[in-house]
């Protein structure tokens, strides 16, 4: 009762925070087509360009090396791994900032950061390789902004049905384009002009977004509170600082330790300290008057679906990492060229959109998260085990196609089954949560590859060795997302049989 009455808003629900706008419209999109298809645009280059940003420093990664005079492997994985880190991190805390202050705002705000630190990020071609990880990481803050804002504002704009179906799985249809168009201009300003001017661009492109948010995204009512709580509580910013702590902590750790190894002391402290924040996070949860995670919404699905998402995308962020690093060095592509061998994902990845789509409606989501969890072990096995004077056409070529439908099944799908899952005031951290694990977990699987790399890889010597190591973890972590989407179907099933038996 104590609780339901600090936190109560004029709806007077308790942990009003998390609740889900969409389920009672509060956005009315436009009314004309053409405007309608504007607005989706717009709010859908959040995921795009968050794609975007994540591939400009993988495919033309040793141009950006060169300039800074290095070449360490665990170096060279941080341009990536920062970005997604930071990505990862913060979208839940994003969220709750949307909910406190408009979407809308958070969504302008987003991309205006976005576009900072794209403009920082250039310039750091004067300064160092760690100016530019800091780029990097700060960068990433701004997607994190970005993602669940984004989502909340086609949430809110429509109700429950097919339009909202097609257009969330528009949105997720951005992804693998984004990254290949990122890929494309990143590779061919890199080789042709000057890397740097990739960062740049696309510092004007996120202002031009942000202006255009302005105009495009209907207003939203500003939410009113009949309490008196303290932003400090209402935030639950004591919550967000142990939980950021704990997960940059966590992750810092497994990717550093691919550059300075395990023995090094600070790399396994800091990882227990990040475990210890992470137990205090969860005690903190226990007692905040407005928790970033309420207690009603871990229900059995929250474990089974994030654990397939968090085995499924790490194993994709080693997949997509280790392409062009075989592309590139072993084959001796130029980042475009690479980019080139990626492209077919972006047509497949479409499809399997519409595809999802189609099959959400009549098949049941765990049955579609097994189907991306094939995919994802499909294309890493596929490509861990290519020879290296192979035609491209015969391995490679099928693995782009292979590997978006894991990519661009899981995340509607997802979504979808914790909507269903969580209570009817908690539905808007459906969409958090997905982003939260997809972008965290494609970090962490990169530090759990690099780490196996650099100890297989004589020292540097035997570079397809420590490559392929790094792929048969990523086997191993679809794997594992194979196994738990099967358990998964196993408990719907049974579920379902229950049910039916009760009726």
């Amino acid at each position: 009762m104590t609780e339901s009455r600090d936190c109560q808003s004029q709806h007077d629900d308790p942990e009003a925070l998390t609740r889900q706008k969409s389920s009672q419209s509060s956005i009315t999109p436009p009314k004309t087509l053409w405007k309608e298809i504007i607005f989706v645009v717009v709010v859908s280059m959040a995921q795009f360009m968050t794609q975007v940003g994540l591939c400009m420093s993988i495919a033309p990664i040793y141009r950006i090396a060169h300039s800074f005079n290095t070449s360490n492997l665990g170096e060279l994985s941080w341009f990536a791994a920062a970005y997604s880190l930071t990505v990862g991190t913060f979208i839940l805390v994003a969220g709750r900032f949307g909910d406190v202050y408009g979407h809308k705002l958070m969504f302008i705000i987003g991309f205006s950061w976005f576009g900072l630190w794209s403009l920082l990020a250039g310039f750091s071609v004067w300064s160092g390789q760690v100016f530019f990880d800091c780029c990097r990481a700060f960068q990433g803050i701004g997607p994190a902004i970005l993602l669940p804002n984004a989502l909340a504002i086609l949430g809110r704009a429509y109700p429950p049905g097919l339009r909202k179906g097609m257009v969330f799985c528009f949105f997720g249809a951005t992804a693998p384009n984004g990254f290949i168009l990122g890929g494309v201009f990143s590779s061919l300003l890199a080789q042709k002009v000057w890397w740097p001017w990739a960062y740049w661009i696309m510092a004007i492109v996120c202002f031009l977004i942000a202006f255009l948010g302005i105009i495009v995204i209907p207003q939203e009512p500003r939410r009113k509170f009949t309490d008196d709580l303290s932003p400090w509580i209402r935030l639950d910013l004591l919550g967000a600082a142990t939980g950021i702590s704990a997960l940059v902590l966590i992750n810092f750790a497994w990717n550093q330790a691919a550059l300075v190894g395990w023995p090094m002391p600070y790399t396994y402290i800091l990882l227990i300290v990040g475990f210890v924040l992470l137990a205090f996070f969860g005690l903190v949860e226990c007692t905040a008057k407005c928790p970033l995670l309420p207690r009603s919404i871990f229900t059995g699905d929250l474990a089974w679906v994030l654990g397939c998402i968090a085995a499924g995308w790490s194993s994709f962020g080693i997949i997509i990492y280790y392409f062009f690093q075989f592309m590139e060095v072993i084959k001796g592509d130029n980042p475009l060229l690479a980019t080139t061998k990626w492209v077919a994902a972006g047509p497949s990845g479409a499809i399997a959109a519409l595809v999802t789509a189609f099959l959400l409606g009549r098949t049941p989501p765990s049955v579609i998260m097994f189907c991306a969890m094939l995919a994802f072990t499909a294309g890493l096995t596929i490509f861990a085990t290519l020879p290296v004077h192979q035609t491209f056409w015969a391995q490679a070529f099928v693995t782009s196609l292979i590997t978006c439908w894991g990519m661009d099944m899981s995340f509607p799908s997802g979504t979808l089954i914790l909507s269903n899952a969580m209570p009817r005031e908690h539905q808007g951290l459906a969409g958090s949560l997905v982003s939260t694990t997809v972008n965290y977990s494609i970090s962490l699987g990169l530090g759990f590859a690099g780490t196996v790399e650099s100890n297989i890889n004589d020292g540097g010597r035997d570079v397809l060795r420590g490559f392929r190591g790094a792929l048969y973890i990523g086997i191993g972590l679809a794997g594992l997302g194979v196994v738990v989407s099967i358990c998964f179907m196993f408990v719907s099933w049974r579920r379902y049989r229950k049910g039916s038996g009760r009726s």
